[in-house]
């Protein structure tokens, strides 16, 4: 697919990988839909993309809630006429999560990073069936999909949903010409997680990918463009992680 003139849903676009994948979509010529919960953060990053003159607007949006969802594809087709593209990338990560699950924590979790895909992929298929000429979904999901890590029970779990959604859902639009397909990162450099945030935790989390650091957004975001470019390509998870699940 030529991204020139398509249409694309970037959701967790304010920041990290989905910045990254706005910012490349557009410096391909696409027309890109910032979704976020932060509202603050989702205009400053309309306001400095459209300083290179990218046709990019900002969308406020709880991926956990459906009518939110609903109401983020509505405003992207009453501003661009269509949707094309979703990247289901918003998502709560895995940092920070404690040993003592609560139904509540793990709720919160599976509510975000598994029903935010399915409201993201629900309502853009829905779009994409009433055009008719198809489009491509990309769903983030980790390298905690596929391993396990002591205290990310809930984490692990919404990311090992997402490719197996992912798999399911290319499978059944196939045929109306829909690709599904999932990045899975190992640990990125963000502001949450860098040696200045994290201390020696920092050095430990390097240490688990065998080539000696950690990923930069830009690259996921590489990763996820050539997921939409080559058409040939459909229900795979991509592992971008440096080696991480290769031991």
């Amino acid at each position: 697919m030529e991204l020139a003139g398509k249409v694309a849903i970037v959701t967790g676009g304010a920041s990290g990988i989905g910045f990254a994948t706005a910012k490349a979509f557009l410096e391909k010529g696409a027309k890109v839909v910032i979704g976020d919960y932060n509202e603050e953060g989702g205009q400053q990053a309309e306001q400095q993309l459209k300083e290179s003159g990218a046709d990019v607007t900002f969308v406020n949006v709880d991926v956990s809630k459906e009518e939110s969802v609903e109401q983020m594809v509505a405003a992207t087709v009453k501003r661009f006429g269509r949707v094309d593209i979703i990247v289901n990338n918003a998502g709560i990560g895995v940092l920070g999560v404690t040993h003592e699950l609560t139904y509540e924590d793990y709720h919160k979790v599976i509510a975000v990073n598994q029903d935010g895909v399915f409201f993201g992929a629900k309502h853009a298929i829905i779009n994409m069936l009433e055009h008719g000429d198809g489009g491509v979904i990309i769903n983030t999901s980790s390298i905690l999909g596929s391993v396990g890590e002591g205290g990310a029970f809930a984490y692990n779990a919404s990311k090992g949903a997402v490719n197996l959604m992912t798999k399911s859902l290319a499978l059944q639009y196939a045929e109306h010409k829909i690709r599904v397909n999932a990045v899975a990162p190992g640990y990125v450099e963000t502001g949450m997680v860098s040696k200045e945030a994290l201390g020696d935790f920092y050095d430990a989390l390097v240490d688990k990918h065998p080539v000696g650091r950690l990923g930069q957004p830009e690259e996921i975001a590489h990763a996820i463009v050539f997921l939409v470019e080559n058409e040939f390509v459909t229900g795979t998870t991509i592992m971008v992680d440096g080696g991480y699940t290769t031991q």
